[in-house]
């Protein structure tokens, strides 16, 4: 038991690490597609060199981008047939049938599509040449859009059910699957939020050239689309961000209790916690400072709905915990005897609970002789981190926020030409590039890890995916992993400066 606890962590780890590592690439690839397809639709429109210019530099960026981000991306599929395996045959049938489709459509149309962007530009029309452009951003984000329902399934299952007889889940609605809302708030929460992170890097390198007076028309032209482009979506990530919290809310009520450190439930409306320091082990946060009245209508939309606290949370996964217990016996007489009716009518009965009796063998492995302190401990494992989620959360929206300040300042004074008058506006601009994958990164800690303990919500818990490693593998192939995709990280951050530092093409024509 002990090695199989260190094998679960250092797994957690390494997909935690090659993730992490993997959307440091992705949020760019997405925003810089639909943002040079912009550039190059203006340019098409008026036949004015400089936009040509601007395409095809801002095209470098985004293609070392591309390349290092599909290098970090193939590698973590096959994590979950090594580390993962119970997982992948549990819900394989579901799981593997957007991640095939993503494949097999997004990806191939992605990538054929990109090398005609890159090298086509002299062996077709301008028109055809932008329909290339606009396939690209179609294709990247139709990936984000694939992979995304399949993270969302483990979020919020819909359209699979558990067949007692395969002993896992099986799709039974393409439909639902595909049409969940948190896949759908998800999908446009994520891409936004590339959109985002695009036009804060454009922005950025153009404000470091125009304070250096270099390829000034290019930066100055650059800059305002981007600001122009990211101001309308940094209003449209925050309002999916919203959107997305109250979906995740309701079908996630530990992760919505961790969010906002809520460890008692209260009287309806509650305060929302703007700072606190939440300590897990107590229970309760030892400071904290409140805004009055205002997170029930933030997550609920009324002022009389009652958000429950960790400790309602506790409650009801003790009472699934005790429903599902039948359904988990029954499976073992299942596995026997596939034909018993009278397990077969006891597993229908209590199959809604069936995951929370499988979170609870971690702490009672005899679920026949379960004691209250097993349900304890089972019910305590039910509440993630809160400490990180709720920090991570405020991160991300507090960056959020930021950006869209900015954004808002700088199309204001682009628009009016006063951007080299506000030179603080040049001078932050590169400091800020970090700031969307920082929020990015946030973003993505309080998705994953609100979600424990489990990798599928309510249904499998995590402790009964991991594939049965050695403790030395995981270590061998976590370090492994960590060092390759440190190199990638390095490499991308020459390639992308040395190419900043010269710039445009000196030979590029001038503009008319």
């Amino acid at each position: 038991m002990h090695d199989l606890q260190t094998v679960l962590v250092l797994s957690r780890w390494q997909f935690a690490a090659t993730a992490l590592y993997h959307f440091l690439f992705v949020p760019l690839t997405l925003g810089m597609t639909f943002l040079l397809a912009a550039m190059e639709t203006v340019y098409v429109t008026t036949g004015r060199q400089i936009y040509k210019d601007m395409v095809r530099f801002w095209g470098k960026l985004f293609a070392i981008n591309f390349a290092l981000g599909v290098a970090t991306g193939l590698t973590m599929e096959f994590q979950f047939g090594t580390n993962w395996s119970q997982y992948s045959r549990f819900v394989g049938d579901v799981f593997g049938a957007p991640l095939a489709i993503e494949g097999l459509m997004a990806f191939f149309l992605e990538s054929t599509f990109v090398g005609l962007m890159f090298f086509g530009w002299d062996r077709m029309s301008r028109g055809k040449h932008l329909l290339i452009t606009y396939m690209v951003a179609l294709g990247s984000n139709l990936s984000a859009l694939w992979i995304l329902i399949a993270n969302s399934f483990m979020q919020s299952p819909h359209g699979a059910k558990f067949d007692p007889a395969t002993m896992r889940l099986e799709l039974t609605s393409f439909t639902d699957l595909i049409f969940s809302h948190d896949a759908q708030a998800k999908f446009v929460h994520t891409s936004i939020a590339g959109y985002v992170t695009a036009a804060m890097f454009v922005a950025g390198i153009s404000g470091w050239y125009m304070l250096r007076n270099r390829h000034m028309e290019l930066a100055k032209r650059s800059f305002r689309m981007a600001v122009l482009f990211g101001v309308f979506a940094s209003i449209g990530v925050i309002s999916l961000g919203d959107a997305l919290g109250f979906i995740d809310g309701n079908a996630q009520p530990a992760k919505l209790a961790a969010m906002e450190a809520m460890w008692k439930t209260k009287p309806p409306p509650v305060g929302f916690n703007v700072i606190a320091f939440p300590s897990q082990k107590q229970q309760r946060n030892l400071f904290d400072i409140q805004i009055p009245r205002l997170l029930t209508p933030l997550v609920t939309r009324t002022m009389d709905t009652v958000i429950p606290g960790a400790d309602q949370v506790e409650k009801q996964a003790v009472v699934r915990m005790k429903d599902g217990i039948p359904a988990v016996l029954a499976l073992k007489t299942l596995s026997a005897d596939p034909t018993n009716p009278a397990a077969l009518a006891q597993f229908r009965a209590h199959e809604q609970d069936m995951g929370y009796a499988l979170l609870l063998e971690r702490y009672a492995p005899d679920l026949t002789a379960v004691t209250p302190a097993d349900y304890q401990r089972a019910a305590r494992a039910v509440i993630p981190d809160v400490p990180v989620i709720f920090w991570s959360f405020r991160v991300m929206v507090l960056a959020g926020f930021v950006m869209l300040l900015y954004l808002g300042i700088a199309t204001f004074c682009s628009m009016n030409n006063k951007v080299q008058e506000r030179r603080w506006l040049l001078k932050i601009a590169p400091w800020l590039i970090p700031l969307p994958y920082i929020a990015c990164e946030a973003g993505w800690l309080v998705a994953e890890m609100g979600r424990q303990p489990w990798t599928v919500y309510g249904v499998l818990p995590t402790w009964m995916s991991v594939s049965t490693q050695s403790v030395g593998y995981m270590v061998f192939s976590l370090a492994g992993f960590v060092l390759i995709y440190t190199a990638f990280i390095a490499v991308e951050a020459y390639l992308m400066l040395k190419f900043i530092r010269k710039g445009p093409d000196e030979g590029a024509a001038p503009a008319h």
